[in-house]
């Protein structure tokens, strides 16, 4: 134990000399238990006081090699341990996630005084509040992984060989959030893979269900689930090699990283197979009894802890998503300009590529389905425009009143102000049409979506509440056109706006513009979009707010991926702490943070050669 902490104080001292700012950082966050005790040799501690010292390793990473590794079975009786499915675990991670923001948010907002603190702190105030603070060992991190009855460890730090080691009391406060974030990726793949082994197990190898589906109904309701479960556990095994390597983990984002590039292209299969799934199990449900009360069965079994089988269906594309966050959090946690942030940054920009290759996916072929529905509806009064097109897509679609007339007093008394036009928008045109009987419409006007422009007019009382004009630069007679427009809604005008000149002047800034401070608001309510200009959101999403209405819609933008879109108000809680927004937007501009532009073209050819090769 005493050359451990020989080679630690040794590695803290080289790292001293040569970086002064990490050895500030490392002062901010506290001294270590036991660093002042005699029996641990501190940093100014010379071979001839501690002779351990003068053999022992000079970086960190040397010296955590003499700790002994997790015994095999040790690390596999931890992971048969897991009681929860994955549907579980990802719940209360989240739901902690949540929880956690609240406690920092009102922690840090009870302590304000008045005084600067962080960065701009002095050294003299924080060693004064030093004593005040909690064991450092006893440091929580933001996310608490298994609690649940069934399972004896809820953290990296709760295993008996971790506790049992005493690198508890070496390591520091941040190394340890690190191993707990990197420890969570490890045993949250256990419970997807325990979850995906049911889907494959319990469901789609089920003898009645073999029976019941015809096989081109069980590939489209399965897809190749098989595949994924198969990668699922050689990566699990892979993680479980490197954590029964050392029991302080010295790194899993190289082991994404190999996945993501090489391994993951089954999840997009998978993903975008999605519109298929869900139209084909909704068709089985209604028009084959045996498939219903089967699953209805085999969903009452205890393995399945009350979860439905879509539950099941939609696991991969929850967990190549999660998986992206995980690398984020352990991206977050790891020292800058170090090797492992490298690591990270390369895992992270390989998932983030499958992630977008899913969603690609999944919106391609609801698309094409959508596109052809439309053509079909649209009747034109002037010249055709072809609205099928492998790059068009809608984005938002509804019923407006267009003024009609001059806004006279005579007009107002005598005929009737507004009448009712149809929008289509596409993410390059927009089509402005009236509805005609049998479901039709009959399209009078239209233009090119970068011609257009929008101005929302000043308050003028309750008949013109809600209005807004929208210009056509250029419209299908090659001439400018003016609509006045109303909404029912102050939220369906600002949608509107918001749609048809995406390049408009926001409320509030945007990620881009790197300010360290914008009002956020946090997930505390999963939304599924009901619209296409609406954003999905998942638990525990911070979103900077861009633009809000009165009536409890906000345009917002997720930071872990820059995704922009309307949903409720009531789905999400403000946070209140400049502190913690500007963390929130320090942690992802790191996150998102690129190499050199050129480094980074070489590496696109790389990877798009490495993808086409296989």
């Amino acid at each position: 134990m005493e050359l451990l902490a020989a080679a630690f104080s040794a590695a803290c001292a080289v790292d001293h000399d040569s970086s002064t700012s990490e050895s500030d950082a490392r002062d901010s966050a506290g001294h270590l238990p036991g660093s002042e005790s005699s029996s641990t040799p501190g940093n100014g501690t010379t071979p001839e006081e501690c002779p351990a010292l003068a053999d022992s390793p000079t970086t960190l990473t040397e010296a955590l090699q003499m700790i002994h590794p997790i015994p095999a079975d040790s690390w596999r009786n931890l992971i048969e341990q897991i009681g929860l499915l994955y549907q579980e675990y990802r719940d209360k991670s989240t739901l902690q996630e949540i929880e956690t923001r609240r406690q920092q948010d009102a922690e840090i907002q009870g302590h304000e005084d008045g005084s600067p603190t962080g960065e701009d702190t002095p050294e003299e105030e924080e060693e004064e509040e030093e004593p005040a603070s909690p064991p450092q060992r006893r440091a929580v991190p933001q996310i608490c992984l298994l609690s649940n009855p069934h399972s004896r460890f809820n953290l990296w730090q709760d295993l008996p060989e971790i506790q049992s080691s005493g690198v508890l009391e070496i390591l520091q406060p941040e190394e340890v959030k690190l191993q707990e974030a990197m420890f969570e990726l490890v045993t949250s793949e256990a419970s997807y893979y325990k979850s995906l082994n049911l889907l494959v197990s319990h469901f789609m190898e089920n003898e009645r269900m073999k029976k019941i589906l015809h096989p081109s109904e069980a590939h489209i309701l399965f897809s190749n689930v098989q595949d994924v479960l198969a990668v699922s556990e050689r990566f699990l095994l892979e993680l479980e090699h490197r954590m029964e390597e050392n029991i302080v983990i010295s790194d899993v984002c190289d082991i994404v990283y190999h996945y993501a590039a090489s391994h993951f292209s089954v999840y997009i299969t998978y993903v975008s197979n999605q519109t298929y799934q869900e139209r084909t199990y909704k068709q089985l449900l209604q028009e084959k009894a045996a498939f219903r009360e089967l699953i209805a069965q085999l969903e009452l079994d205890p393995k399945c802890r009350g979860l439905p089988f879509s539950s099941f269906l939609i696991l991969p594309f929850q967990r190549i998503t999660r998986l992206k966050l995980l690398v984020q959090n352990i991206l977050k946690r790891v020292e800058e300009s170090s090797e492992r942030e490298g690591t990270a940054l390369e895992a992270h920009r390989e998932l983030e590529m499958v992630v977008k290759a899913c969603n690609e996916g999944v919106r391609k072929m609801s698309r094409t389905e959508q596109m052809i529905s439309i053509q079909k509806k649209m009747e034109f009064k002037i010249k055709s425009v072809p609205i099928i097109s492998h790059s068009r897509w809608l984005l938002k679609q509804g019923e407006l009143q267009q003024m009609s007339g001059p806004k006279t007093s005579r007009t107002l008394r005598t005929k009737k102000l507004f009448r009712e036009i149809y929008l289509f928008l596409f993410n390059d045109l927009l089509v402005i049409c009236r509805q005609i009987p049998g479901d039709k419409y009959q399209v009078f006007d239209s233009a090119s979506r970068g011609l257009l422009r929008v101005e929302e007019l000043e308050d003028q009382g309750q008949t013109l509440a809600n209005v807004f004009i929208l210009r056509l630069l250029e419209n299908a007679d090659d001439r400018e056109a003016t609509y006045m427009l109303k909404a029912s809604s102050q939220s369906e005008m600002k949608r509107w706006m918001t749609s048809l000149a995406p390049n408009r002047r926001t409320k509030f800034v945007s990620f881009t513009s790197r300010l360290l401070d914008c009002p956020q608001v946090q997930c505390v309510h999963p939304y599924v979009a009901q619209q296409p200009d609406e954003l999905t959101l998942e638990l525990a999403d911070i979103l900077n707010i861009l633009e809000k209405t009165e009536d409890g819609w906000i345009f917002g933008e997720r930071l872990h991926d820059q995704e922009r879109g309307w949903f409720p108000s009531s789905m999400t809680e403000e946070i209140l702490n400049p502190k913690i927004r500007s963390q929130n937007l320090k942690e992802c501009i790191r996150v998102h943070k690129m190499d050199d532009p050129q480094r980074s073209q070489n590496k696109d050819r790389r990877k798009l050669g490495s993808r086409n090769r296989q």
